[in-house]
């Protein structure tokens, strides 16, 4: 018998921590999650039967799969779990632990999962879809080598309490980095308080269908005391408001502004969406970023000195990471060393990520920048694209430090134009179409 769930109330009663509320607006519980699946029952009905899927059935199956796993909470009823988040608290300790079975089962992991985890970042960037695999991935990824250096590597006494907090205090330094980068990378809002009109047009924007509305555009602009500007200042002021106007945002991107398909918003001084924190890095948390990076880097590096003496102590540093013999006798200083090893892969990869960050920095180019500017061939590169000049807004290299390391005190830049660009727009429209007439 299947149970329904209830309709949520106008004036429904607080939720407890086990209750939620459906994706159809209908209260339910966590304990009948297995309840009116009739979307899952159809699924495997047609796959028992041998039966053609029909297109919607994966993604309405994915869909009660994410409204139904939920985490009991105390306030608000339970919560809602990211798929997303579960794969890699799974295959991360499962992959290490085989790899640790056999140096030939530890190439062979340790050479699939970088290539699993770019072929994911490809298959989610080309959907322009936002993911929590990265970020979780990052974040189990610090935990676990924390926690294996704590029971595996502290045990063997090779290990100093200095040594462990050095560790320790890079490891929370790094988080409470992350979490300050992900708290607002500077996103463009419009001026609210200098609205003060509003204007009701007849010509419709491309972007938008406004037949239900009989072709009508309520627009909300300011108007702005032009005195004395002339009327090629004006084509130019018509010209930059066709060219920075997000028809999505509804508002004027300020100059080095962007929009991010993937977050939705319009972002100051936009460098790219870091898919390891789940956000965009703008002009507001780009110093934040740079700073989580080097201080990973620095507490990556030192764990694994520290690993690589406990585990190959009769080896140099540089050469115990390829030949340590002896490593595989015991599964413990096996598993230990393959770990040093993911961890150099990891490192490596973000080092490559703050390189390339430090040379935009110091040419004074964004990310976005600079592969626009590559795809325009409109910039100069050198080292096989790692070094992109755009020439546009370079100021020497000490200017562009002292630029970025001050950016986040202009985070209240000038009103932004954007309902007066768009009343710019519309009345160039509005006026061609009465002389036409």
């Amino acid at each position: 018998m299947k149970k329904r769930a209830t309709k949520v109330p106008e004036e429904e009663e607080a939720l407890c921590c086990c209750e939620y509320v459906n994706r159809f607006g209908e209260r339910s519980h966590v304990a009948a999650c297995c309840c009116d699946c009739e979307d899952v029952d159809d699924a495997c009905d047609r796959f028992l039967k041998r039966e053609p899927q029909k297109p919607e059935s994966l993604s309405k199956v994915t869909e009660v799969f994410s409204d139904r796993i939920r985490v009991p909470w105390f306030w608000g009823g339970a919560r809602k779990v990211d798929l997303s988040v579960i794969p890699p608290l799974i295959l991360l300790p499962v992959l290490l632990h085989v790899a640790a079975l056999h140096f030939l089962l530890g190439i062979v992991v340790l050479t699939a999962l970088p290539g699993l985890v770019l072929w994911y970042y490809y298959f989610t960037h080309r959907k322009k879809g936002r993911t929590l695999f990265f970020l979780s991935l990052a974040l189990f990824s610090l935990g676990y080598m924390y926690y294996l250096f704590i029971t595996e590597v502290l045990p063997t006494g090779d290990v100093g309490p200095i040594q462990v907090t050095v560790v320790t205090v890079g490891v929370i330094l790094t988080l409470v980095a992350l979490v300050n980068t992900k708290r607002e990378p500077g996103i463009v809002r419009p001026n609210q308080d200098s609205v003060h009109s509003t204007v009701t047009y007849y010509s419709s924007l491309p972007d938008r269908d406004l037949a239900p509305h009989g072709g009508r555009q309520d627009v909300t602009m300011t108007l702005a005391n032009r005195a004395g500007s002339s009327e090629q200042e004006g084509m130019a002021f018509k010209e930059s408001s066709r060219r920075n106007w997000c028809p999505v945002c509804r508002v004027a991107r300020p100059p080095r502004a962007g929009h991010c398909r993937i977050c939705g918003v319009c972002v100051l001084r936009l460098d790219h969406h870091c898919v390891w924190i789940n956000s965009c890095v703008g002009q507001a948390n780009h110093r934040s970023f740079l700073v989580t990076l080097v201080l990973f880097l620095l507490t990556s590096l030192y764990g694994i000195s520290l690993v690589l003496q406990s585990v190959c102590p009769n080896q140099h540093l540089f050469t115990a990471l390829l030949y340590c013999p002896g490593v595989y006798n015991q599964y413990s200083t096996a598993l230990c060393f393959t770990c040093a090893w993911y961890s150099c892969i990891v490192t490596g990869g973000l080092l490559h990520l703050l390189v390339v960050q430090v040379i935009n920095v110091s040419y004074n180019v964004t990310e976005r920048e600079a592969r626009t500017a590559l795809r325009d061939k409109t910039a100069r590169s050198a080292y096989w694209g790692l070094v992109v000049d755009t020439g546009v807004y370079s100021r020497g290299f000490r200017g562009n430090w002292a630029e970025f390391m001050t950016m986040g005190e202009k985070l209240n830049p000038p009103p932004s134009p954007a309902l007066t660009d768009l009343v710019a727009l519309l009345g160039v429209n509005t006026k061609e179409k009465c002389e036409n007439k």
